[in-house]
């Protein structure tokens, strides 16, 4: 077991399967030293378990859980790619997309759940830059959606 799945274990953890892609894409792919994750949406075997607005229908609190399910399924796309999650050197930058309410402006907070998450998997190694965007609706009417671009070693 890798040094990063371990880390998971002890917080109670699990690693998922790779979500199958929904269109004519890859859950991620590698380009030299970089991975690329599509966007990951928050599933939980297969569906997601809320559906709607941050802001109406899902509270802050909700979305910023469902943005750390995000994080775990970019990592097993990641993962899929390189084999072992112990050659991230770094995760460099997060992309959040959250589907917001009309008067929702707490996209930042919503993302701090995948941000704290890799930090928390990942030390230093998971620190990064971030982007939060609010958006009016996403793929299957999901709350959150994260990307993220890896620097990996080998």
């Amino acid at each position: 077991m890798s040094a990063v799945e371990s880390r998971l274990a002890e917080l109670g953890l699990t690693l998922p399967e790779v979500v199958p892609p929904l269109a004519s894409y890859q859950p991620a792919v590698r380009s030299g030293a970089y991975v690329y994750t599509a966007g990951q949406l928050p599933m939980v075997q297969g569906k997601l378990p809320l559906t709607g607005k941050v802001g109406a229908e899902v509270s802050a609190e909700q979305a910023k859980e469902l943005a750390a399910t995000c994080a775990l399924n970019g990592l097993a796309a990641v993962k899929s790619v390189i084999g072992d999650l112990d050659k991230i050197v770094r995760i460099v930058k997060v992309v959040g997309f959250v589907a917001s309410a009309p008067d929702f402006t707490g996209q930042p907070g919503v993302l701090n759940g995948a941000s704290e998450l890799l930090g928390e998997i990942l030390g230093e190694k998971g620190v990064h830059a971030r982007s939060a965007v609010g958006v009016a609706v996403l793929p299957l009417d999901a709350p959150v959606e994260v990307e993220f671009q890896v620097e990996v070693a080998g």
